[in-house]
């Protein structure tokens, strides 16, 4: 059994892999870059050693220097996790030669996998069915547009050495082919150095059903049932479930023998994933409208699902199976137990075309519920860098049946907060609570398609509103408060949830001024809330708002050409000048009195007051103007 082991990973995978390795008396050891000296895997870890700069290319994805690390700690075997050098084949082989385990599957088989072409060859001859397309080696535009003509519009360009959803164009007419292909070839050159791509038939109901291999060195291969993957963005996984809804029994075991006789066929050992494109126009998935997409040769992200149903610790398997063991289960003793599903909570902002957002992370609120799965990276004040993928969590929940695992999902993400940094959470609500998810009848582009109503943060409830202003207005106030504001917002007596009561207070939502009843009934279980200085983070349905009291002092009501306006609908209770009366910056105008509180609104600048437009008991709305100044030294 391997004694001692460096991940040659970071974030919530080498978390992960920590996790298991020391349940099973592993020493572990960590590597990090600058951008991750105080990241959670280096605390985790027993040990640690840092492996250059923060960018990537020069610390995660350089080798030799992680195969130096190891050697410097006396490790046994490096793990990779997924991503960075999980999938290359000489890094794999350069591990060896180096005398340490490599914990993964041989180079011989990442090869076989790693070039599409080939790999889809290789299954075409192992009786695996793969889509229709052309694999040739002509790659002249001529030969591929004659080609995509032959299999029919739609058709999908894919780079021959992609992945990541990178070197992928869909094609929806003949005239726009070559185009088309100009711009993937275009794409694949840059980004894995090989412009050769092949063609597939677009699949126009398309679901992403993926398989869990396992193989030994002893020539034992299992399957660990289905995954769905089908709900993505930009081809990137988002939420993602175990087993798939609408697979029959007999398509189970169609598909999954499938993906054990493509892993036979390149002698795998280790974690394996076969990925399937199915056609669901018909709802039910059926093998014969089920067709081999790629093999990832690593452990998948969104391997927790898998996990959850049988009930196998697959890191654990990893480390067993790298260590000589044979598999610790038969095929005849895996079942499916219950519904897993797992989201991908990311640093980013759905409301800006989910932009990366990066920074220190105040206030962390992940799920803590003993039903709820959550594996990260980040801890309370964590940083999300620019040079990485801007994970933060993955949510994982296992339950009874699909309708409970949505559920417990979705009131999951429904409480996140990792304030300021933006998430995902939301829209990840959003995605739960679509009726066409959880009548599973989505397919790849469902994202894409309804990416607006999705994206679009709704306006927060009244009573959850209630619940925050309540906090708010009850806040002890700083030493330096202004008395007369403070006094006003802590006068809320008798105020109760779940009960009637007359107050209405202003709020700043998000910045915008607004008048809200401090009334409601709501279940706070329905809201987040969190103190934050002086202001509320409320998080509703995953959706942050930040609750502020509002700033109504001269500088903001006054324009600076002398109109003094109302900053709220009010009653007029204090006039202390007359037309004519020279005045001074700072000295008190009017006075009024808005929903139970005074607000005094003075001169912006020494000057004389040109005109009154109201008199005292007068009631004003918003933005009417109340006072005009004209500057001092100037003729009114």
């Amino acid at each position: 059994m391997i004694k001692s082991l460096l991940i040659a990973n970071r974030g919530e995978i080498a978390c992960r892999v920590i996790r298991t390795a020391r349940q099973m008396g592993i020493e572990t050891i960590a590597v990090y870059s600058d951008a991750d000296a105080d990241a959670l895997h280096v605390r985790e870890a027993d040990q640690a050693v840092h492996i250059g700069p923060s960018p990537a290319a020069e610390s995660y994805l350089v080798g030799e220097t992680i195969i130096e690390a190891a050697k410097q700690t006396g490790a046994d075997a490096i793990h990779p996790g997924y991503g960075f050098l999980s999938e290359n084949a000489a890094f794999a082989q350069a591990v060896m030669d180096a005398g340490l385990v490599w914990v993964g599957p041989s180079p011989e088989s990442i090869n076989a996998m790693g070039l599409k072409d080939a790999a889809k060859k290789l299954m075409q001859d192992a009786g695996v069915p793969t889509t229709p397309g052309y694999l040739g080696e002509d790659q002249s535009p001529d030969t591929l547009k004659a080609e995509a003509d032959k299999i029919g519009y739609p058709v999908l360009i894919k780079a021959v050495a992609g992945g990541g959803g990178k070197g992928m164009r869909k094609v929806e007419k003949a005239e726009a082919f070559l185009d088309a292909l100009a711009s993937c070839q275009r794409e694949a050159k840059s980004s894995f150095g090989d412009d050769r791509v092949l063609l597939e038939k677009w699949i126009t109901n398309p679901r992403h059903i993926e398989v869990q291999v396992f193989g030994d060195s002893h020539g034992n291969v299992v399957h660990l049932f289905e995954r769905d993957c089908t709900l993505q963005r930009r081809h990137q996984k988002v939420i993602e479930e175990a087993p798939a809804p609408g697979m029959s029994v007999a398509a189970r075991e169609a598909i999954c023998a499938a993906a054990v006789r493509a892993a036979r066929a390149v002698n795998y050992v280790g974690a394996g994933t076969v990925e399937f494109i199915a056609d669901g126009g018909a709802g039910a998935l059926s093998a014969d409208t089920t067709w081999f997409m790629e093999m990832n040769t690593r452990l998948q992200v969104e391997h927790p699902v898998t996990e959850e149903i049988t009930g196998v610790d697959l890191v654990e398997w990893q480390l067993r199976i790298a260590s000589g063991e044979a598999l610790p289960l038969q095929q005849d003793e895996l079942s499916i137990n219950g519904w897993s599903m797992e989201a991908r909570l990311y640093a980013e902002n759905p409301e800006t075309g989910f932009l990366p957002s990066t920074g220190k992370i105040e206030a962390l609120d992940l799920p803590a519920y003993s039903h709820i799965r959550v594996e990260s990276g980040i801890s309370d004040m964590g940083e999300i860098t620019p040079f990485y993928d801007p994970m933060v969590a993955k949510i994982v929940v296992h339950a009874e049946t699909r309708e409970e695992a949505i559920e417990d999902l979705r009131e999951a993400c429904a409480s996140v907060s990792t304030w300021p940094v933006h998430n995902n959470a939301g829209f990840l609500t959003s995605l739960l609570s679509a009726s066409e998810f959880q009548a599973a009848e989505v397919t790849t582009g469902f994202i894409e398609q309804h990416q607006d109503e999705l994206t679009r943060k709704p306006q927060p409830s009244d009573n959850a509103l209630s619940a925050a202003g309540y906090l708010l207005a009850n806040q002890q106030d700083g030493p330096e408060a202004d008395s007369q504001q403070a006094q006003a917002w802590s006068s809320l007596p008798g105020f109760r949830l779940n009960a009637p009561e007359d107050h209405t207070v202003w709020f700043a939502i998000d910045g915008n001024v607004q008048s809200i009843s401090l009334q409601g009934t709501a279940p706070l279980e329905a809201v987040s809330l969190m103190l934050l200085d002086d202001n509320v983070l409320m998080v509703e349905q995953g959706w942050p708002y930040l609750i502020t009291r509002p700033e109504f002092q001269a500088g903001a009501a006054a324009a600076s050409d002398g109109e003094i306006t109302a900053p709220m609908p009010g009653k007029v209770i204090g006039l202390a000048i007359a037309k004519g009366d020279r005045v001074t910056a700072g000295q008190k105008l009017v006075t009024l009195e808005a929903m139970k509180m005074e607000h005094s609104l003075e001169a912006p600048f020494d000057g004389e007051v040109s005109e009154i437009l109201v008199a005292m008991g007068d009631q004003v709305d918003d933005g009417a103007l109340l006072v005009s100044l004209s500057p001092a030294g100037e003729e009114t």
